[in-house]
C-alpha cells in the first residue's frame, strides 16, 4: 500500500504521523476534542484499574489466540493423519489393481475419489458416485483445506491427494475428512475462553479498584487534613498510616515539614514580639527625654537630656539597620552572583579602619585567601565577631586566618580572653536578641542580632559559624569553601 511505513523507517515515525493526524483531527472537530477530553479518567484510581484491565485484556487474548490456534493445529494434524492413512491404502490397492466401486469409507474420513490423468473418475466412494472430479487432472501431492458441498454437507473439509501408478497408467486419489469435529471444538474452546476472560476481566478491575482505592485512601486523608490546616494551624498534624510504605513516609514528610513551619512561624512571633520590645525600651526613654527637655530650662540639663537622646537615636538608627538586613538575608538566595574576594586583604582593612580599641587586636593573616562572595557582607560578618570580641574581652583578642588542607576551606578565628560560653549555650547565643547574662545586657550596647546576622552571612556564603572550647578563652569560627582552581588547559582556553 502507499501509505505503509517505508523499510528502514524509524519504529515510532508511523506512530508520531498517526498521533499528528488526531491531533489535527480533533483540532478541526471540537465536539469530538471535547468528548474524548470528557471520556478520560482523571482519578489516578480509574487510571490505574483501566491500566490493569487493558494489560490483562492484550494478555487474555494473546493467551487466548494462541491456545485456539493450537487447538485447530492439533485437531487438523490428526484429521490428516486419518485420511492420509486412509488414502495410502487405497493407492496400495490402485498399485495391485484392485480398485472397486464404490469405494468402502474408513471412520473418520467422509469421502474417496480416483482420478486418472485425464480427469475421468475411475473410482470413487459412494456419496460420490456420479460426481466430477473434485480437483483437475495432475495436481499435485499435498493438502488443502476447503468448502465442499458436494455431498450435500457445507462444512469444511481436510483433502489429503496422492498420487500412484496403477496398470492403466497413473491416478490421484482424493481423500476427504469433515472438520465438523474440529469446528465445533475450535467454537466452544473460543466460547469459554471469552466467557472466562471476561469473568476475570471483571474481576481484575473490581480488585484493582478496591485495591487502589485502599492504597489511596490514605493519601486523600492526608490530602484534606493539608487543605484544612491554615496559616494560625500550624500545629495540626497529617495522620500517618500504620504501614511502612511510600504513603507512610510522605506522611512522615508533611509531618516534618509542617513542624518545620510551626517552628518557622513560632520564631517569627517571637522575633516581632522581639523586635518590638528592643524598639519600645529606647523609644521610651528618647520620649521621656525629649519631654523633659522641653520642659526643663537649665541648659546644662538640657544639654545632658539632648546627648543622651542623641545616644538613644543612635541605638534606635542601629537596630534597624540590623532588622533591615537580616530581613534582607532571610529573602536572599544562596545563589547569589559573587565576586572574588580577598579574606586577607579584607582583614587587615578592617581591623586598620576600627581605629582605637578598648583592647589590642592581632592579625595572623600571612598569606592571602580568595573567596567568593560580597566583600560588604564578610566585612560585616567579621565586624559583628569583632564587637562581640571587644564586649566580652578582658585584655586582648586575635584574629587568625588560615586554610584547612583536609576541607580546602578558609577558616576565619576571633579569639578574646573573655568568660567560656557553657556548652548548652553556644547554640543560643546565635538566635535572634538572646542574652545570656547580664554581661550580655542592652546597657553593653549590643542588640542581640550581631552573632545571628554574622552566622546567616556565613551561610549565605555556604559556610559556618560555630564556638569553640578552647582553655582560658572563646573562639568564633568561620569556615568559607574556597572553589577548586580550573585545570590549567582551561586556563589557557579562557586566555
Amino acid at each position: 500500500m502507499a501509505d505503509q511505513t517505508p523499510t528502514g523507517a524509524p519504529a515510532g515515525a508511523a506512530h508520531r504521523r498517526l498521533r499528528a493526524t488526531a491531533h489535527r483531527h480533533l483540532a478541526r472537530h471540537p465536539r469530538a476534542a471535547a468528548l474524548v477530553d470528557r471520556l478520560t479518567p482523571r482519578s489516578v484510581r480509574a487510571r490505574t484499574t483501566l491500566a490493569a484491565c487493558a494489560s490483562v485484556a492484550v494478555v487474555l487474548s494473546i493467551a487466548s489466540t494462541a491456545v485456539v490456534l493450537l487447538l485447530r493445529v492439533n485437531l487438523e494434524r490428526t484429521v490428516e493423519a486419518d485420511a492420509r492413512e486412509q488414502a495410502q491404502a487405497v493407492a496400495r490397492l490402485a498399485t495391485d489393481g484392485h480398485l472397486t466401486s464404490p469405494l468402502p469409507l474408513d471412520h473418520g474420513t467422509d469421502f474417496i475419489q480416483v482420478v486418472d490423468a485425464n480427469g475421468t473418475v475411475v473410482s470413487a466412494s459412494q456419496n460420490l458416485t456420479g460426481h466430477p472430479p473434485l480437483a483437475p487432472a495432475g495436481h499435485p501431492n499435498g493438502h488443502r483445506t476447503f468448502n465442499l458441498d458436494a455431498p450435500g454437507h457445507a462444512h469444511h473439509k481436510r483433502v489429503t491427494s496422492v498420487a500412484t501408478t496403477t496398470p492403466t497408467g497413473p491416478v490421484t486419489i482424493y481423500v476427504g475428512a469433515s472438520l465438523r469435529t474440529a469446528d465445533a471444538a475450535e467454537d466452544l474452546t473460543t466460547a469459554a475462553l471469552a466467557v472466562l476472560s471476561t469473568l476475570l476481566l471483571f474481576t481484575v478491575g473490581a480488585l484493582t479498584w478496591r485495591a487502589t482505592g485502599r492504597a489511596l485512601r490514605p493519601v486523600e486523608a492526608i490530602r484534606a487534613e493539608v487543605a484544612a490546616i491554615g496559616d494560625r494551624d500550624l500545629n495540626r498534624r497529617v495522620p500517618e498510616p500504620r504501614s511502612d510504605d511510600e504513603i507512610a513516609r510522605l506522611a512522615d514528610t508533611m509531618n516534618a515539614m509542617l513542624q518545620r513551619l510551626e517552628a518557622a512561624g513560632t520564631r517569627q512571633r517571637r522575633f516581632i514580639a522581639d523586635a518590638s520590645h528592643e524598639l519600645r525600651s529606647p523609644l521610651t526613654v528618647l520620649r521621656t527625654q525629649l519631654e523633659v527637655a522641653l520642659t526643663h530650662s537649665d541648659p546644662d540639663v538640657h544639654t545632658d537630656l539632648v546627648a543622651g537622646a542623641l545616644e538613644d537615636t543612635e541605638r534606635l538608627q542601629a537596630l534597624a539597620t540590623d532588622l533591615l538586613l537580616l530581613a534582607r538575608l532571610d529573602t536572599t538566595d544562596h545563589d547569589w552572583p559573587y565576586e572574588p574576594v580577598d579574606l586577607a586583604d579584607l582583614v587587615h582593612t578592617t581591623v586598620a579602619a576600627r581605629g582605637v580599641e578598648p583592647h589590642p587586636v592581632a592579625v595572623h593573616a600571612p598569606a592571602a585567601i580568595t573567596v567568593p562572595g560580597n566583600p560588604l557582607w564578610l566585612r560585616r560578618l567579621l565586624t559583628n565577631l569583632l564587637d562581640n570580641a571587644q564586649r566580652h574581652a578582658r585584655s586582648y583578642i586575635t584574629v587568625r586566618l588560615t586554610t584547612d588542607r583536609a576541607s580546602g576551606d578558609a577558616v576565619l578565628e576571633v579569639t578574646n580572653d573573655g568568660p567560656p560560653i557553657e556548652p548548652a549555650d553556644r547554640e543560643k547565643i546565635f538566635e535572634r536578641f538572646a542574652r545570656l547574662d547580664d554581661a550580655r545586657s542592652r546597657d553593653d550596647g549590643g542588640t542581640g542580632l550581631g552573632l545571628p546576622i554574622a552566622r546567616d552571612i556565613a551561610a549565605i556564603h555556604k559556610g559556618t559559624l560555630t564556638v569553640l572550647d578552647t582553655p582560658g578563652a572563646t573562639t568564633f569560627r568561620t569556615r568559607l569553601p574556597i572553589p577548586p582552581e580550573p585545570p590549567q588547559d582551561a586556563q589557557a582556553g579562557r586566555r
